[in-house]
């Protein structure tokens, strides 16, 4: 059994249209504006809804912090590449990718997946190895973004970057080291942003394919930032350009 908790991932996980939840269980006892508009939801979506003692439901959240508030879940479901480009082919112009390359910490991932869909991403894709995948502590740390923008999980990296070129997309990837400062392009046209992971950045396969490597102007004593903080800078960048050209 795979479990969402937490009130935010809950909501939007209700309100996502997403076929997912099989039962929800909340704490006896739990009251609120929050609880009723989970109860509502669940409601019209005829999902029964179950109260237990808050041990078992610490027992189910496997320690984790819930609020009272826990759904039973059937698997994440990914996306195919392919399903992820076809919501962009109205607006391919527009499109913005995210490829997060081997992200092994789940609230960078989450927080990266919450960051992308609050600045226009159209679809996340990561590498079925060596990264973490879309589990509940990642669903938390996204707020319950993890449902709102489609998750991708590929083989191999590399040649999704090679089949996302042949599309049109143009490849920007992060690095500390990057020789163009990332306000100096317009993101015309179809975008990818490849972001590497925590300790050692893109790999350098996955870099050589990049069209162009961006890096962020940092004043300090520190050469680079964590990776999810450096994905919302690039990202609100990248939007906010997107956005004056419409």
């Amino acid at each position: 059994m795979q479990v969402i908790y937490g009130i935010h991932p809950s909501i939007e996980a209700l309100r996502s249209g997403r076929d997912e939840i099989e039962r929800i269980f909340l704490a006896r006892g739990r009251r609120g504006p929050d609880v009723k508009k989970i109860r509502d939801l669940a409601a019209e979506k005829k999902i029964p809804v179950e109260f237990g003692a808050r041990e078992y439901l610490d027992r189910l959240a496997e320690g984790n912090s819930h609020q009272g508030v826990l759904c039973q879940c059937k698997p994440y479901t990914y996306y195919s590449l392919d399903e992820m480009l076809e919501g962009c082919q109205d607006s391919l112009d527009d499109c913005l990718i995210l490829i997060l390359d081997c992200i092994v910490d789940p609230q960078n991932l989450g927080s990266l997946i919450r960051t992308g869909h609050c600045f226009g991403v159209a679809g996340i894709i990561i590498p079925e190895k060596r990264s973490a995948s879309v589990t509940p502590t990642v669903i938390k740390a996204s707020a319950g973004a993890a449902h709102h923008v489609p998750i991708a999980r590929v083989v191999n990296i590399a040649r999704t970057v090679d089949y996302l070129k042949g599309r049109g997309f143009w490849i920007y990837g992060a690095d500390v080291s990057g020789e163009d400062d990332l306000r100096s392009f317009d993101y015309k046209g179809p975008t990818c942003l490849i972001m590497g992971s925590e300790k050692k950045g893109i790999r350098p396969l996955v870099k050589k394919k990049c069209d162009f490597l961006i890096s962020i102007s940092m004043m300090g004593h520190f050469d680079s930032l964590n990776v999810s903080v450096a994905g919302g800078i690039i990202l609100h960048e990248i939007n906010g350009r997107k956005c004056r050209m419409l």
